[in-house]
């Protein structure tokens, strides 16, 4: 086999595994969704009681809806809930919504890695959206100069993504020790919160991996056409 032919036999390889991610990710939520917290309290009452304890008075705590959609909005300062997570008092609530107030401490501590993400971003969310034509016309025109262009935005899109990874492996560390800490798990019930954690953990690191193979694959294609 070619080399493109084992790149794109990796890339499919990656895929699949981002697909098992985002079901080991889904299934781990709803396995712990069932188990409560020894302590009681809700995902949004964990969210209010780790950021007033670091400070945070003025970080709103808002439910969102659908599953899975919870996040940080650093613009407004916000951490915001998904409706399951908000209102339940389960491992998996207190996992995912001291995991968001995280990164909410990052903000505040001006955390390196985030610095750098939000910097990243606007260029970040420009390539994302532009890379893909330019790619695809580069291919089908067998433009060099439009593929060239589209491998340097899609590289940028890329570099965003493994950056995000530090940031959220951080988020989770912290996650962790605060929910041990402020005692709103017990010690044998960290094995479901790492369950929880770690499996949101590798739907970024199958993402980062599927991309960089695709980054591979582009500069390979890139090479080739100049050869011929």
């Amino acid at each position: 086999m070619t080399i493109h032919t084992w790149m794109l036999l990796l890339v499919l390889a990656a895929f699949g595994l981002t697909i098992w991610a985002q079901f080991r990710v889904k299934s781990s939520f709803k396995k712990w969704a069932d188990v409560q917290s020894s302590s009681g309290i809700t995902g949004y009452e964990t969210a209010r009681r780790i950021l007033d304890d670091n400070g945070l008075y003025d970080v709103k705590v808002e439910a969102v809806p659908g599953e899975l959609s919870d996040h940080y909005d650093p613009i407004s300062r916000t951490v915001r809930l998904s409706e399951p997570v908000y209102g339940s008092s389960s491992i998996s609530a207190v996992s995912v919504a001291a995991h968001e107030c995280g990164h909410a401490i990052q903000h505040k501590e001006a955390y390196g890695f985030l610095v750098l993400r939000h910097k990243m971003f606007p260029v970040s969310n420009f390539a994302s959206g532009i890379a893909p034509f330019l790619l695809m016309g580069g291919l089908l025109f067998r433009a060099g100069g439009l593929l060239l262009l589209g491998i340097i935005l899609y590289a940028a899109a890329v570099a965003f993504q493994v950056v995000t990874l530090p940031v959220e492996f951080d988020a989770s560390n912290r996650a962790r020790a605060i929910l041990v800490n402020k005692g709103i798990i017990r010690n044998v019930e960290e094995r479901g919160v790492g369950k929880v954690l770690n499996a949101a953990a590798l739907t970024y690191v199958a993402t980062t991996l599927y991309a960089l193979l695709e980054l591979l694959r582009f500069v390979l294609l890139f090479l080739s056409s100049n050869e011929e």
